[in-house]
Parts: C-alpha cells; sequence; structure tokens
C-alpha cells in the first residue's frame, strides 16, 4: 500500500504540564486553547510499533486533562492529540508484523501520535484484533471504558462485596459496568445528577440509582448503606458529593477514585473513620493496572470486551461522531451532552 507523505490531524499546541495559574477547570470549554487543525508528516512505526489508518478516534474524560496539561502524561507540542481508537494496520516496525493488514482497537501509549488524525502510531502490545461483528463505534473504545469496567468489576469481587456504589453513573464507563454487574449478580448503586437518568440506569439493571441533588440524598443513601452494605465507591467524581457518600459508608470502606468531574476538593469530615473503621482511599488508573495483571488475565479481559458488545450485553452509546475538520466548532458542546460518546472520524 503507498501511503501519503502527509496527513491531517489535530494537533497539541503546547508542552509539558500546565501551571495551576493557567487551569480552567475539568471540561472542554473550547478546542482552540489546546490543539489546532495541520498537516503534518505521516509518521513511520518504530521497533515493536504500528502505522494505523485511523477509522474512529476516540473522545475520553483523560484525552481532554490531557490537552488541558491536567493528566499524568505531558503533552508533546505539534503532536496529535487522542488516546484511543481503531482502525487498520498499514504498515508495521520489527517485531509487529503480526499486525500487518488487521483491523484493531489500539491505545497509543507513549507514542505521540495519536487518534485525533488520520493515522496514528501504537505499540503491538497495546493492539487489539478486533472480532467479526465489532463496529467501528464500539471499536474506537474498545480498549479504557471495556476493560477499565471489567478491571473495576474483578476489584468489587476481590473485596467480596456483594453490592458497591457508583458516582456519575450514567457515563459509558457505568452503563458497561452496571450491566455486568447485573449479569454476575452483583448489586450497583448509581449516583446521578438528573432524574432522567434514573430510570434508564435501572433498566440496565442497576440496584438503586440517587440523584445527588435530591434534598433526600444523604439520608437515602445511609440508609440504601445500612441495608446493602456496600464496601466499594468507585469514583469519578472526588468532590464533596464523594465525600459524603464515603461518610455513609460502613466499616472498612474502600474509596477507589479514578477521575475527577467536581473542582471543589473533598472533605472528609471525620477522618477519625480511617484509623477505627478502617476506611481507605486509593486510587485507579488502567495502565497502571493492566501492567500489573498477568498475560492470561489481560487476555481474558480483552475476550470477554469484545463478546460482551457482540453478544448485546455492552452497546456504546453515541452522542455525535464529528469529522476532524468540525472539531474545533463543534467538540466541546457535543461533550457537554449527557450520557454518550463523542468520536472523531477523519
Amino acid at each position: 500500500m503507498t501511503l501519503p507523505q502527509t496527513m491531517r490531524a489535530l494537533i497539541q499546541k503546547q508542552d509539558g504540564y500546565s501551571r495551576a495559574s493557567q487551569r480552567s477547570g475539568f471540561s472542554l470549554e473550547a478546542l482552540d486553547p489546546y490543539v489546532e487543525m495541520a498537516a503534518i508528516d505521516v509518521p513511520a512505526p518504530g521497533k515493536g510499533q504500528v502505522l494505523v489508518k485511523v477509522a474512529r478516534g476516540a473522545v475520553n474524560p483523560s484525552d481532554v486533562m490531557f490537552i488541558k496539561g491536567m493528566y499524568g502524561q505531558p503533552r508533546r507540542k505539534g503532536l496529535p492529540a487522542g488516546f484511543e481508537g481503531c482502525g487498520t494496520v498499514v504498515a508495521t516496525g520489527e517485531g509487529a508484523e503480526q499486525f500487518d493488514g488487521k483491523r484493531i482497537a489500539f491505545v497509543t501509549g507513549n507514542s505521540g501520535y495519536g487518534s485525533w488524525a488520520e493515522y496514528a502510531v501504537a505499540d503491538a502490545a497495546m493492539c487489539i484484533p478486533l472480532m467479526d461483528g465489532i463496529s467501528d463505534d464500539d471499536g474506537a473504545s474498545m480498549i479504557v471504558n471495556p476493560l477499565t469496567a471489567l478491571a473495576m468489576i474483578s476489584i468489587v469481587k476481590e473485596a467480596g462485596a456483594e453490592s458497591f456504589i457508583l458516582t456519575a453513573a450514567a457515563s459509558q464507563l457505568c452503563k458497561l459496568i452496571i450491566a455486568q454487574a447485573a449479569a454476575d449478580g452483583l448489586s450497583a448503586i448509581g449516583t446521578v445528577r438528573r432524574d432522567e437518568q434514573i430510570e434508564p440506569l435501572k433498566a440496565l439493571g442497576a440496584a438503586h440509582v440517587l440523584n445527588q441533588k435530591s434534598d433526600t440524598f444523604s439520608s437515602d443513601m445511609r440508609d440504601i448503606c445500612r441495608a446493602d452494605k456496600p464496601v466499594v465507591m468507585l469514583d469519578a467524581v472526588a468532590g464533596p458529593s464523594s465525600a459524603a457518600v464515603f461518610e455513609a459508608m460502613g466499616r472498612g470502606a474502600r474509596w477507589i477514585i479514578y477521575g475527577r468531574l467536581e473542582e471543589e476538593p473533598p472533605v472528609l469530615r471525620e477522618p477519625g473513620e480511617m484509623i477505627f473503621l478502617q476506611k481507605r482511599i486509593e486510587g485507579f488508573w488502567l495502565s497502571r493496572w493492566l501492567t500489573e495483571a498477568g498475560d492470561q488475565e489481560r487476555a481474558q479481559l480483552v475476550k470477554k470486551a469484545q463478546t460482551n458488545f457482540i453478544d448485546g450485553l455492552w452497546k456504546t452509546d453515541v452522542t455525535e461522531v464529528l469529522a476532524l475538520e468540525d472539531a474545533a466548532d463543534r467538540l466541546a458542546n457535543a461533550l457537554a451532552q449527557p450520557n454518550g460518546k463523542v468520536l472523531l472520524s477523519p
């Protein structure tokens, strides 16, 4: 296959991390301050890497944090953004020949050439050949959310919990977790910010869904915690509402933070609970979890994730698929819509 010399890409406008004084919150107010459309050279894959012709690039909360310089990985000026996507391998480096011509899901990792472009570079170790029947929309989000969902379900099971709490429960990730929990006989307790999100999540299998803006939220959560005794809170919010839920949980509760959607920091009103009730707070980062998991466990999760989509247990709710050229004007508004994924199409 003859490759073009240049490609269109949404490239980063800054290097490194942002200073605290430059930070503007955790949502995307506009794309222009952080990335811009440009024509750049098509990269060549290095040893153990593949070059992918991108079909879809995902836009995850981690991408927004990254382009704003607020993620655990530094920006690289002039290189395309986008951690995750799917497409077809059109060139391989030494040691990655087994992926040549395959349709894959990928995470770009440290390559620097992200998925918000016509072509991306990924390490072969971060590529998943896609099964027949997986759509581009599902394939573009096959790694971060599905593997996180299965990893978190495994954490709940290892904790010996029959019930657990999810904040920001209407997110695409939490929908996957809720559906898997119901299939596995676990009770998911979700928190949301809109009443209209409650019934759809119950239809997916959530045991309880509470609106955190309700006047009775705190008392309702305490009642549920007394009855169901959830041990684990999987938290994407990391704000005052999360602290309130953690306070309502009982002895041995684990607050596992994997995101931060609230700008106001959480406050522990009774730190003594960490001592006398043996509560604890910890973080979850999928990249680290996958590194620590064994090859067999990773392979099982990858197969399970794809099977869940093919069998219909899971589906990707898509808010909008945007062309790269339209992202500057439309991405921020698309991301502000609740409950679905936004994807980019070259």
